[in-house]
């Protein structure tokens, strides 16, 4: 918005982006006017994001929408009489969110990020439609609408992501189109089959058309895409990307017209790179020399950030106990960018993009809104949602119901043989110990990408064995859909020294990925997360450590709140460490090692992946000969 003009006690008064402290009015001030009338009437200084100016206002709310926002003009801000102290600010948007890895459901969530300012977030719930199809998408949905939150949704568009794994249901072009027909499906959600995009997969188009037709957003994800393949996968009307990993490849991504969302979750952790001072700096001067763009102070410059959204992806149950939205954009003003900017980001900037009604203190939009201390420190002390008020000074105003639950669990006990990597016999010619070279999984902390080695392992009695001097331990896939297959290879980077620990959390189809330094502690774990029909579990017979955090909804969520949820991930995490994991967020590192669309060596109940040649591959290099 460049203008507003409003009407005080019969005058026109027009506001300006130049600023209000540039407009006279005399003795004109609100004082004047007649009393607003609506169901809920403020008045306190707000920040309006699309100019970017903190002025006092009187706001009206009523039926839930900003029946009015009037400015009170004066030189005299001690006289006013204000009902709180602090400024008015919109409610966040966390604009790509998957509300399944905090391990709550939907309600529970809510409940969790509004202490935090949050009032709505643009949520892709293809973790649990890869388990339930559109069942679990309508769980989602009417979990949602049990507490006074704005859930928008993307629909998932790419279940399953490839068909190198075995997930719990399939969405055709044809569900994705009735999805998008409804109100609370904003967008379609991230495009993870890149190869499919640039490959002109039939299907893939047909879905991709089916967003352009019916006018919704339609959400990217292409890691490490580049040159013509990424032109080629941007001109189907692809506008975002959250998978980022380096200011460069935002930059080529932006220039392409994609909005860049900065991530900073749980595991990914891209902001420090992405809003990087230096190189922005460098950039912005690079620009004002190519002639691209005319620089009159350079700190002011620096202050506006690069790109657009500022969002979580996938965050655990610990780290949402301690902050969501507020946490992302208190972390980019200290990475310079200027507060009012940072709150654009997560306010007025998604919910243009994707056509919410909300995201600004503005008449007629939906009356989502928060109270905080200042713009630097955003201590949220009220927040509204819809015009109610839904928290006050710690406590949260309203109750969550448990929901229903289902069993999504078909399969048989597994036994530790299951993990146990054979040599073939026409590879081992006597029973004396020998070696050989496998292609081992390389996972780094607070990335999703990881690596592949090429390492030599020995073989006892035709098993090949880890090797915890080199940091090699198992990794399994097993199948949770009824087929009972296992899959198994090597990772390192975990740096386990005993034990194992699981999770039914394995991002897309959700089987149960494990990791250990022998087979029985991987099977008992598997074992129990079966029993208790899902779960994070931590198993180490040497020291008698049999714990398991329940997630019995589809697998991926607890009917627990996120303090317990958070309290019981905190002391598994703990366990892990214990066994010697030095990552700091081991779980969800896991569970990201069977995200096949993801870079660079990865495992699927079907066998481990190379994603270079985005095919399934031999673990075992003799094999390839």
């Amino acid at each position: 918005m460049d203008e507003k003009i409003i009407n005080v006690d019969g005058n026109e008064i027009i506001i300006t982006a130049e600023g209000l402290d540039e407009i006279e009015i005399n003795d004109i001030i609100i004082e004047d006017a007649e009393e607003p009338e609506g169901d809920l009437v403020i008045t306190a200084k707000i920040l309006e994001v699309g100019l970017g100016e903190v002025y006092p206002a009187v706001v009206v709310v009523e039926d839930g929408y900003f029946k009015e926002v009037i400015p009170i003009i004066t030189d005299d801000d001690d006289s006013l009489d204000l009902d709180y102290e602090g400024v008015l600010i919109p409610g966040f948007i966390d604009s790509h969110i998957h509300i399944e890895s905090s391990q709550v459901t939907p309600a529970n969530f809510a409940k969790a990020v509004i202490p935090h300012g949050t009032t709505s977030v643009v949520a892709d719930s293809h973790e649990i439609t890869n388990v339930l199809g559109v069942e679990g998408i309508d769980f989602m949905i009417n979990d949602g609408k049990k507490v006074p939150f704005d859930f928008y949704y993307a629909a998932p568009s790419c279940v399953p992501a490839t068909p190198f794994e075995t997930s719990g249901a399939a969405l055709t072009s044809s569900d994705i189109e009735e999805l998008l027909k409804r109100d609370e499906v904003v967008a379609l959600g991230e495009m993870m089959n890149f190869p499919g995009v640039i490959a002109e997969d039939e299907e893939i188009l047909k879905k991709l058309d089916a967003a352009n037709r019916l006018n919704k957003p339609i959400d990217g994800h292409a890691p490490l895409v580049t040159g013509e393949d990424l032109v080629k996968y941007a001109s189907y009307g692809i506008s975002t990307d959250h998978e980022c990993s380096t200011f460069e490849e935002a930059i080529e991504k932006q220039k392409l017209g994609m909005n860049i969302m900065v991530r900073e979750g749980s595991s990914a952790k891209n902001m420090g790179r992405l809003l990087d001072v230096d190189k922005r700096l460098n950039y912005l001067i690079e620009e004002e020399m190519a002639g691209n763009i005319e620089i009159d102070n350079i700190d002011e410059a620096l202050a506006v950030p690069p790109f657009d959204f500022l969002v979580c992806d996938d965050i655990n149950a610990r780290d949402l106990s301690k902050g969501h939205i507020d946490n992302l954009v208190k972390k980019a003003i200290s990475l310079k960018v200027n507060p009012k900017e940072a709150i654009k980001m997560v306010t007025l900037n998604p919910a243009e993009h994707y056509g919410l009604n909300s995201g600004a203190i503005e008449t007629g939009k939906v009356a989502n809104f928060v109270l905080v201390d200042d713009l630097r420190n955003l201590n949220v002390s009220k927040v509204w949602v819809r015009g109610e008020h839904v928290f006050d000074d710690g406590e949260v105003l309203f109750d969550v119901e448990s929901p229903n639950l289902k069993n999504t669990f078909d399969l048989d006990e597994v036994s530790p043989e299951d993990f146990d990597v054979i040599m073939e016999m026409e590879y081992v010619s006597s029973l004396m110990d020998e070696t050989t070279n496998v292609f081992v999984i390389e996972a780094y902390d607070g990335d999703l990408i990881t690596g592949k080695s090429e390492e030599t392992l020995l073989i006892k009695n035709k098993v090949i064995q880890s090797d915890l001097k080199k940091d090699i331990i198992k990794i399994a896939v097993v199948n949770r859909y009824g087929g009972n297959n296992v899959a198994n290879g090597f990772i390192k980077g975990f740096n386990l020294k005993k034990g194992a620990f699981a999770s039914s959390v394995a991002h897309d189809s959700h089987n149960i990925v494990v990791v250990g330094t022998n087979s029985e502690d991987m099977a008992k774990a598997v074992n129990m997360i079966r029993e208790k029909e899902g779960g994070l579990a931590v198993v180490s017979a040497e020291d008698g450590i049999e714990e398991i955090l329940e997630l019995p909804i589809a697998g991926l969520m607890s009917d627990k709140d996120v303090d317990y949820v958070g309290f019981k991930l905190t002391h598994m995490i703990e366990l892990s460490h214990k066994l010697g994991c030095t990552l700091s967020s081991p779980f969800m590192t896991l569970s990201f090692m069977a995200l096949l669309v993801i870079p660079s060596f990865k495992i699927s109940d079907k066998g481990v992946f190379d994603f270079e040649s985005f095919a399934l591959s031999h673990l075992i290099k003799q094999y390839l000969v």
